[in-house]
């Protein structure tokens, strides 16, 4: 049986089917026949090599479906076959391709031990940084033909819109990532032939977004960021570089608890002009509420803490399946037990983002009443991320990466509230031949 497939690449899809790169993105604006390229590359690496095992990802259930697993059954039909349960291909070569989602950020623990040659994110913006760096443990291979590979489309805007610009717009890499592991092919409408002579309509339609929005879906760039919460956020106001802080300033802590999420520690200073230091970070996944709070401890020694404040969840009473916690017990008894006793932090959302934007904001002499130490790298590295919820617009989206934010937010709703200052009253002495009358309150301060 001969496989008949439909369409030929335009000159950039091409590019992408003939890159060998680590890490390949494709993309960058609307209209670039990004998913297409993407079910191509799958598809024909499947007939390629046998016996290869493909994970194709989308961000939600219903985008997989009508993205892929319905053009592939219609293409694929009659040659391969397919697992409806599984949501597997199987081609007569061996080779697999696995279709999936990752709708909450743990979902990606779904894959925890499985192993794929090739792994592809389909609008990798949509997926959190933590969930892109554990999708790369599960891209591993142990073939001599074949050398394991990442694959993603994008379009500025979302969640991981900061990780992908750093890698690939920016090229910006740390610890272990090497420049020549990633590749970035750009496409537009423009780059799309078939999609400019089948609808010419689309392209006005992009024309007509509104500046931001046609800024990034048009003309593709990456310094849009539609939808920023705090877009009061800027690097070069909000973040310094760290210092020691003096004994003698007030210093507090606020956890956003998580096992499966991150668990975030934020330890906070003040200074005499009231303005608060971010000063430390602790961001932890899998740890047991013991070990968090032994590391607490052990960060925070010689220090005078005075209270740490939590997320309302550590009350609640936890099982053992999951956290390995003692069963009945809840994780702010077990801090108390380690030493580390807790406050129930105020959980008022739409508050506690509001207050968040008044200590981004310049106090009286010019200068934000927040600061974060450049060592506080995720909170610094999520916070410009954060996006509105699209089903109310004073939250923060919750398909963000929030733990360091909500930790801030805990921090910051447990200080008082300043109150304004009301200017200074001259007060005039009594004059008795002055022919305007005295102000009532001039008499009372004779």
């Amino acid at each position: 049986m001969i496989l008949h497939l439909s369409g030929y690449p335009n000159p950039r899809q091409r590019e992408f089917f003939l890159s060998r790169a680590r890490h390949t993105a494709y993309g960058g604006a609307r209209g670039g026949g990004k998913s297409w390229a993407m079910r191509r590359k799958f598809v024909l690496l499947a007939l390629r090599y046998e016996g290869l095992q493909l994970l194709l990802l989308r961000r939600t259930l219903p985008e997989l479906n009508e993205n892929h697993v319905r053009p592939l059954l219609a293409e694929l039909s009659g040659f391969v076959s397919y697992n409806q349960t599984q949501r597997v291909f199987t081609f007569p070569n061996g080779s697999r391709i696995k279709l999936g989602y990752c709708d909450a950020e743990r979902d990606v623990y779904q894959y925890q031990g499985q192993e794929y040659d090739v792994v592809g994110l389909e609008e990798a913006t949509h997926f959190t940084e933590s969930q892109m760096q554990f999708l790369t443990t599960c891209n591993r291979s142990v073939r001599r033909d074949f050398s394991p590979r990442m694959y993603y489309t994008c379009n500025p805007g979302g969640a991981g819109h900061g990780w992908v610009k750093r890698l690939f717009i920016e090229r910006s890499y740390r610890n272990s990532e090497r420049p020549e592991d990633y590749a970035f092919i750009p496409a537009r409408v423009y780059d799309n032939p078939v999609l400019m002579k089948n609808n010419p309509g689309y392209l006005d339609t992009l024309k007509n977004l509104p500046e931001h929005l046609r800024r990034a879906h048009l003309e593709g760039d990456w310094d849009v960021l539609a939808g920023q919460y705090f877009s009061e956020f800027c690097r070069d106001r909000h973040v310094v570089q760290p210092f020691a802080v003096p004994g003698s300033w007030r210093r507090f802590a606020a956890m956003d608890w998580g096992f499966n999420d991150p668990c975030c520690v934020l330890w906070f200073a003040v200074s005499p002009e009231s303005r608060v230091y971010v000063y430390r970070e602790l961001y932890e996944r899998k740890r047991l509420s013991s070990w968090i709070a032994g590391r607490i401890r052990q960060l925070s020694a010689g220090e005078r803490i005075a209270y740490t404040v939590a997320s309302p969840d550590a009350w609640q009473k936890r099982g053992l399946q999951q956290t390995g916690e003692i069963a009945g017990e809840s994780i702010a008894e077990v801090f108390g037990a380690c030493g580390v006793p807790l406050l129930k932090a105020d959980n008022s959302r739409i508050a506690g983002w509001q207050r968040i934007r008044e200590y981004l904001a310049a106090a009286g002499d010019g200068q934000p009443r927040l600061a974060i130490m450049a060592n506080c790298e995720n909170l610094i590295r999520t916070l410009p991320l954060l996006t509105y919820d699209a089903q109310d617009a004073e939250d923060v989206s919750d398909a963000c990466e929030d733990h360091a934010a909500e930790a801030l937010r805990y921090g910051l709703m447990s200080r008082p509230v300043q109150a304004r200052q009301r200017p200074e009253r001259k007060q005039r002495r009594y004059d008795p031949f002055a022919t305007e009358k005295p102000e009532s309150s001039a008499f009372q301060s004779l």
